[in-house]
């Protein structure tokens, strides 16, 4: 699909489509017909960050402290609470005590102990509770989290969603989407082939990549090489009968000349990243990776030559008695997320004069699914179709949490009526709804899923 201009959608017209619509004509139409009236959005960016291994959603999103049904609540027995700030202990005797909630004044939210700094920032937290995954394996929760389809043959069948909004929003951007050991996917021929992900194990694999020797040639050499093929390219290509291979070679060599140019490679240096923003914890045991990958976020947004970061953060498949950390690594990855919000909230904007970064910056937190609520025989959790997820964006509501969970098993139970009937929401439902938030109809890119008005901001 080629590249085009999509409109920021006036909210009342968004959420009028929106209401009570699946992923329909209905749904699709307003992104396409008030392009004339809206401005575009080329110039929103977005953080895609997946919490590799499944978490445990009782210590942050769905708090429980009771034991019921299935549910084993994290103590001070289970638990290793001197790293967590937030930790209180729940009334009562016995050696083994619970947790009191997490209640920020203020707030409609109740979150658990492991939500660190982040409970600070909750008038911007969209939660979404009672996700049903439908699934118990790593790669499909992932793929299901990421794409809003199951695995076919252990392959993914749709694109992930920092592609999709890469292909509508970025394909022109010098790198459309940097992917960092995030389960990106590009599938299909539906979208821009610009925008297929860069996807590294590190960040520093790029700086490496785009580093040039001088001993044989210069600056102005290379970039007269690269005019001249991009060039014969195009001659080529408007001579051909099928001219995309050669358009494809003309779009690379143009992207090569952006990406050698301007010492672009040092936006890529670990050093140069940590100098820079000496804010984010590169020490944390987790989350330190995850540290560098969001300084890289904030410096290439900056610049304005990305339009998508994605990464992974791990250390959640607590199986064993590792469980006894978990969570810490959630407060790892929640107060790196509230650092990163600080860092956005001082960033000017590079293209929109008087305004912040965090003004245009979208950020969607996933995981595989979460943690089964009982104990098992080696004090850690397992597998559970069950999750939470986090949206932080001026388009989505703030201090909101949507959906749940069964009191005594922690099973996700009806959200609300779909044109299916009553039934929890989805992955792609959530998906469908980040979507539409930026005018791309769903239905072109997701065979499922609705769209969920309620969790997008009024006009």
């Amino acid at each position: 699909m080629a590249a085009h201009r999509v409109p920021d959608l006036p909210r009342r017209a968004l959420l009028r489509a929106a209401a009570g619509a699946a992923l329909s004509g209905a749904v699709a139409l307003p992104a396409r017909a008030l392009a004339g009236e809206a401005r575009a959005v080329e110039d929103e960016f977005f953080l895609f960050i997946h919490a590799a291994g499944g978490w445990d959603v009782t210590l942050w999103a769905d708090p429980r402290n009771e034991r019921k049904g299935l549910i084993e609540p994290a103590t001070t027995d289970n638990t290793d609470t001197a790293p967590l700030r937030r930790w209180v202990d729940a009334p009562g005797s016995g050696a083994a005590r619970s947790f009191t909630p997490v209640r920020p004044r203020g707030s409609n939210l109740v979150f658990g102990p492991a939500i660190g700094r982040l409970a600070d920032l909750y008038d911007r937290l969209c939660i979404v509770n009672g996700l049903a995954m439908n699934t118990v394996s790593h790669p499909d929760g992932t793929a299901f989290a990421t794409t809003g389809r199951h695995l076919g043959g252990g392959r993914a069948m749709s694109s992930s969603l920092d592609a999709i909004c890469a292909s509508e929003l970025g394909a022109g951007q010098t790198f459309p989407v940097v992917s960092v050991q995030y389960p990106s996917a590009f599938v299909g021929g539906r979208l821009d082939r610009r925008a297929a992900p860069l996807m590294v194990a590190d960040i520093g694999t790029i700086s490496r990549a785009l580093t040039r020797a001088r001993l044989y040639d210069t600056d102005d050499d290379r970039a007269a090489v690269t005019a001249l093929l991009s060039e014969e390219a195009r001659t080529l290509a408007a001579r051909a009968g099928r001219s995309e291979a050669l358009d494809g070679f003309s779009l690379q060599a143009e992207g090569l000349g952006k990406m050698l140019r301007s010492g672009l490679h040092e936006v890529f240096s670990r050093g140069r990243l940590v100098r820079a923003h000496p804010e984010l914890d590169y020490a944390a045991r987790f989350a330190g990776p995850a540290a560098v990958n969001a300084a890289f976020a904030l410096e290439a947004i900056q610049r304005n030559v990305v339009r998508c970061v994605s990464f992974s953060s791990s250390g959640f498949d607590t199986h064993t008695a590792n469980y006894r950390q978990h969570a810490a690594t959630q407060q790892e990855l929640f107060d790196l997320i509230a650092a990163l919000l600080g860092a956005l909230d001082k960033a000017p904007h590079p293209t929109r004069a008087g305004k912040k970064l965090s003004d245009h910056t979208h950020i969607l937190v996933t995981s595989d699914f979460c943690r089964a609520p009982q104990l098992n025989t080696a004090m850690g959790r397992d597998h559970y179709p069950n999750n939470s997820a986090m949206v932080i964006s001026p388009r989505f509501r703030g201090d909101l949490a949507f959906g749940r969970t069964d009191p005594e098993q922690l099973l996700p139970a009806p959200a609300k009526t779909f044109q299916d009937g009553p039934r929890p929401i989805a992955p792609p439902d959530l998906l469908a709804t980040f979507l539409f938030a930026f005018g791309i109809p769903p239905r072109e890119h997701l065979r499922d899923g609705e769209v969920v008005p309620e969790l997008l901001r009024g006009p």
